[in-house]
C-alpha cells in the first residue's frame, strides 16, 4: 500500500479518549465517530483532514482503554496511515483489525513535522518526506498485516476467505 498526504502531528501518550472521547461511544457508525476524531486535543482536525492524510505521533500512541472506536474514527476521518514512535499493543491490533496501516518509526515520528507532505510505502518499508527530502526506513508490514490492510480489515478478509464477500 502506498499513501501520500499531509501530516497531522501529535505528541507522546495520545490515549484513546483523546482520539475519540467516551461521550461519543454511543455509536459505532464510522462517519459519526469521524466527526469527533481528535476533537478534545485538536478542535480543528476534522475540518482540516483530507482523504489520504497521514497522522504522526510520538511514544505510546493509542494508550488507554481498548476501544475499537479509536482506529475506526481515525480511518473514517480519512487518515490513510498512522506513523508513531510506538503504539499501545491493543491499539496496534485494533488498527490492523480494521485495516488501518500503522507504522512504527521513532526516527520518522521525531523528524516529520506538521503539514509536511509524506508518502508511506508499506510494502517497501519507506517513508518519504517530500517537504524536507528525507527518507526513513521501517520494518514493512508482515504478510498477515499487509493482507489485513489490503482487505480493509479482519471481517472483510474472513468474509473474502469464506467466499461471502
Amino acid at each position: 500500500m502506498k499513501a501520500t498526504g499531509t501530516v497531522h502531528k501529535y505528541g507522546d501518550h495520545v490515549d484513546t479518549d483523546a482520539i475519540i472521547a467516551a461521550r461519543y461511544l454511543t455509536t459505532t457508525d464510522p462517519d459519526e465517530l469521524a466527526g469527533h476524531c481528535m476533537q478534545d486535543i485538536d478542535e480543528g482536525f476534522v475540518a482540516r483532514v483530507k482523504p489520504g492524510d497521514i497522522m504522526v505521533a510520538g511514544e505510546n500512541f493509542g494508550c488507554g482503554s481498548s476501544r475499537e472506536h479509536a482506529p475506526i474514527a481515525i480511518k473514517a476521518a480519512g487518515v490513510s496511515a498512522v506513523i508513531a514512535a510506538n503504539f499501545a499493543r491493543i491499539f496496534y491490533r485494533n488498527a490492523l483489525n480494521i485495516g488501518l496501516p500503522i507504522i512504527e518509526s521513532a526516527e520518522a515520528a521525531a523528524r516529520i513535522n506538521a503539514s509536511d507532505e509524506v508518502t508511506v510505502d508499506t510494502e517497501a518499508g519507506i517513508i518519504v518526506d517530500h517537504t524536507t527530502g528525507e527518507q526513513f526506513a521501517f520494518q514493512p508490514l508482515t504478510d498477515v498485516a499487509a493482507e489485513l490492510v489490503a482487505a480493509g480489515g479482519l471481517v472483510p478478509m474472513v468474509k473474502e476467505r469464506l467466499g461471502k464477500a
